[in-house]
């Protein structure tokens, strides 16, 4: 007996694997990566981590830039963020499924826990996932199932219900305990996670995704360096430190602008879209206001390619950096 499991390497979908394996299942472990995740929690290298000490087989898909289809056609909304996690969620079983089908497993199983997160993980969305996959009563839940209707898996003897669990809610002193019982000592922290359901990270994603139709996985890397400011078509991009610095100028575009004050501690600033008058001003101004400069008038220096441009600003006003900060 096959079954393919969805996981991300953390503790839920390690159980729910040694759960499956301690009933004499064959599984594959399935990971998915997608772009909006913290770089501290490098969910990819836990799974492969994971999967190891299991000693069991791992597939991982990279969603990339198929995941902002995901948010530009979110059908079942968003979470705190720009987090479209149910719909999410359907897009990684409809995947799981037809790799289920390729490789000749015969049932799905996650390690989700009922009520352990509030908008994926309640009965409704549990059900939408299943309706709009196709797999109403076919996906097992072995943490879970115990409050669970009885899955097709179940029904036919392919899987043990007597063996699996009652686990719900949010704490994790249950799964904390199995762990202890399996001998399962090294497995993550629930700690970073998805960008998506941060409010800064959220509204950079919401201001790219309705300023630019054509996004680019270099987009997707540019939200998680620096400040962030619009200005109608303009997207300008200011550096905090000397690492984001190196970062932006090895991220900008082609037709990027990038700036610096003048012979003085500078941010890196990257200027993208029209480069009108205004624009060039602005972009100086922002870098001014966070370089070390003290005067009244300001030298910031501006280049495009090998093109190098010299201007004097004023420090921006605070009223106008409020008004243009994503």
């Amino acid at each position: 007996m096959k079954a393919v499991g969805l996981f991300s390497g953390g503790l839920d979908s390690i159980l729910a694997v040694k759960v499956m394996l301690d009933q004499g299942i064959e599984v594959v472990a399935l990971n998915f990566t997608i772009p909006f995740h913290q770089p501290s929690s490098d969910k990819n290298n836990q799974a492969i981590k994971g999967a190891r000490v299991l000693k069991t087989p791992i597939k991982t898909f990279d969603i990339g830039l198929e995941y902002i289809k995901i948010i530009r056609n979110a059908k079942y909304g968003f979470g705190s963020g720009m987090n479209p996690c149910i719909d999410c969620k359907i897009y990684m079983i409809k995947k799981a499924k037809l790799y289920a089908k390729r490789i000749g497993a015969k049932f799905l199983f996650t390690g989700e826990v009922l009520g352990e997160r509030p908008m994926s993980q309640n009965i409704r969305a549990l059900k939408i996932i299943e309706k709009e996959t196709g797999l109403e009563g076919k996906i097992v839940r072995p943490l879970s199932a115990k409050v669970l209707p009885e899955t097709e898996a179940e029904k036919n003897g392919w899987v043990n219900r007597n063996q699996l669990f009652d686990i719900k809610g949010r704490s994790r002193k249950m799964q904390i305990m199995l762990a202890k019982k399996y001998g399962i000592t090294d497995y993550p922290t629930p700690a970073g996670g998805c960008l998506l359901t941060y409010k800064e990270y959220a509204s950079k994603i919401e201001d790219l995704i309705q300023n630019k139709r054509r996004i680019t996985l270099n987009d997707l890397q540019l939200l998680r360096i620096g400040r962030h400011f619009r200005y109608k078509k303009n997207k300008i991009i200011v550096g905090r430190d000397e690492e984001e610095n190196k970062k932006l100028l090895g991220l900008k575009n082609k037709g990027d602008y990038y700036f610096e004050a003048s012979d003085i501690g500078s941010p890196i600033t990257i200027l993208q879209g029209i480069k009108n008058n205004h624009a060039i001003n602005l972009a100086a101004q922002l870098t001014a206001r966070y370089s070390d400069a003290e005067e009244e008038q300001i030298p910031v220096k501006y280049y495009l390619g090998s093109s190098e441009h010299l201007i004097q600003v004023k420090n921006i006003d605070e009223n106008k950096l409020n008004e243009l900060k994503i």
